[in-house]
């Protein structure tokens, strides 16, 4: 949570952020949260931050760690996460090139609260889609 120090009143403070907006009630849509949700959340970008979460991996170590994806798709997540700032790309001047993916320090301090969360979801799942499939 952010704090600004109203001019004149040293001692008061006004909440500014996400918590400002969800405590007025509103959820603008032009927030910048938004396109950083989108990103994050997307059923790729999450899976590849929390298999990334164990340490560096190469492009075919990705590939069979988060299974299902294909080829387009994990590039274009790890272009969108790499221009986000969330993951680094290393390149090894080797013949051939070796090419290295890991969290960037704001990576990890994104997965640090997103893993909780997917351990929530693992321990809920087959009771969510359970109750969605009996529906």
């Amino acid at each position: 949570m952010q704090t600004t120090t109203l001019s004149g009143a040293p001692d008061v403070t006004q909440v500014t952020g996400f918590a400002a907006m969800l405590a007025a009630g509103r959820l603008p849509a032009a927030c910048p949260s938004r396109i950083v949700l989108d990103h994050v959340t997307s059923r790729w970008g999450v899976l590849v931050l929390v298999a990334l979460s164990q340490g560096s991996l190469r492009w075919g170590e990705l590939r069979r760690t988060v299974e299902g994806v294909s080829e387009k798709m994990l590039a274009q997540t790890l272009r969108t996460l790499e221009a986000d700032g969330l993951v680094e790309r290393t390149v090894t001047g080797t013949v051939p090139p070796r090419v290295d993916y890991a969290l960037s320090e704001l990576g990890h301090g994104l997965t640090a609260h997103l893993l909780p969360l997917m351990g929530w979801i693992g321990d809920h799942a087959d009771a969510i889609v359970g109750r969605s499939a009996a529906t």
